[in-house]
């Protein structure tokens, strides 16, 4: 069976989708697919998401070059989630860090725990 007859959409169309750095596990961004960007990141190999704030498809680093290419695939236990480990090309985030978690807590202040990617 394939992958897009068994992920099961929200009531917007929309699945989580979560990027993961390949080769050391580090968390890269949280965004949504919809029935179409899915089906193109699997036929391309490369990430392609749905941007709810600005309501289209978001093929990942189609301005900025800092693309995903899919190595893995994963779906959670209640077909609602995906995991994706990927290769990424520069910065997965739009503030040009590699990981989008890229801020942690330290006894109760945020505090930057990355350098930005020249």
């Amino acid at each position: 069976m394939s992958l897009l007859d068994i992920v099961k959409f929200d009531d917007k169309g929309l699945a989580t989708a979560v990027a993961q750095d390949f080769a050391t596990n580090q968390v890269l961004m949280i965004a949504y697919m919809n029935r179409d960007s899915l089906a193109e990141t699997l036929e391309t190999g490369e990430m392609v998401y749905w941007s709810r704030s600005r309501q289209k498809r978001w093929k990942k680093g189609e301005s900025s070059g800092h693309v995903q290419r899919v190595r893995e695939v994963y779906i959670d236990c209640d077909g609602d989630a995906l995991l994706f480990k990927v290769d990424q090309t520069g910065a997965a985030c739009h503030e040009n860090y590699f990981s989008c978690f890229f801020r942690k807590n330290v006894d109760g202040e945020w505090k930057i725990i990355a350098d930005k990617v020249e």
